[in-house]
């Protein structure tokens, strides 16, 4: 059994079935939140960063959180969604290595699985517009958190467990990018958690390869051959999915993020950030803004 599995929680925020048309267009989505889809009928389209896939009847979507896409629909499309927020007691994504849209044929049970946690969590579509930029709120993540907290335990065991079930569809398949973590040695696993942790704080090489004893050349050449990138760019990539989460779920000004993510000044926050998203900080938090459109 995988320890580390069993070590994530998956916190419902929204679920609903809806019937969407060429209103539903929207680019530049990145989302704090995983997105679940089954499609019963119609067709749309979800572009990632490198790949684009065909929405259709009988199959499930993926989007893992911090997964830049593009969102459309010609004509009609019939679609059940979950968004669901991800803890974990590391602070590492069970998806961290996969931010890309993945799809797979849909089963009986996972059709079931959909229209059974629509039952059991009523009241918990949008209601309000299916634009990123409209529902994507602090004050709404709030409203919906809330919910979750007045369930009896009996029903967030059931739903977090249906939850569980349909990700697990997407490790077992081939569009799951597998990484043996048994394999990977403890010297950058514990790197890796090391750094979750300490995110607000000065990281560097010689730091990191210090606590696994070990010359920062060796280390960066194997950290990169186990995690794919060197630890820099790692450890820049997630104070920038922390930096969205705090635009996104808080008021914090810029200048409190770049600090509270560990970056020394806001012009750099900014140029990694444009760097690794595509968009600046300003306009990320401009789409997420609470305003008048609500």
């Amino acid at each position: 059994m995988n320890k580390r599995v069993l070590g994530q929680w998956f916190s419902l925020l929204h679920i609903d079935y809806v019937k969407l048309g060429p209103k539903w267009n929207y680019s530049g989505v990145i989302s704090p939140y995983y997105r679940l889809y089954y499609i019963d009928e119609g067709k749309g389209t979800i572009a990632g960063p490198t790949a684009s896939l065909t929405l259709e009847r009988g199959f499930l979507y993926l989007i893992p959180s911090f997964t830049l896409c593009n969102l459309k629909c010609d004509n009609s499309l019939g679609q059940y969604f979950i968004q669901f927020f991800e803890e974990s007691a590391n602070g590492i994504s069970l998806f961290q290595d996969n931010r890309e849209p993945m799809k797979i044929m849909a089963s009986e049970l996972d059709q079931a699985i959909f229209k059974r946690l629509l039952k059991v969590n009523p009241g918990r579509g949008i209601n309000r517009s299916d634009n990123p930029k409209v529902y994507e709120k602090n004050i709404y993540y709030k409203e919906y958190q809330e919910l979750n907290n007045q369930q009896n335990i009996a029903t967030q065991m059931e739903t977090h467990g249906m939850i569980q079930q349909l990700l697990s569809r997407f490790l077992t398949s081939r569009t799951f990018k597998k990484h043996d973590r048994t394999a990977i040695p403890s010297a950058v696993l514990e790197a890796v958690s090391y750094i979750q942790i300490n995110i607000k704080n000065k990281l560097t090489v010689m730091d990191l390869a210090k606590r696994a004893n070990q010359h920062p050349d060796y280390f960066s050449r194997l950290f990169f051959k186990h995690m794919g990138e060197r630890p820099i760019a790692y450890i820049n990539g997630k104070r920038i999915e922390r930096a969205q989460y705090l635009i996104t779920t808080t008021r914090m000004s810029l200048d409190q993020v770049a600090v509270e993510v560990g970056f020394d000044t806001t012009p750099y926050l900014s140029r990694i950030f444009k760097k690794v998203t595509g968009l600046t900080p300003g306009r990320y938090a401009l789409q997420n803004k609470e305003g008048s459109q609500i």
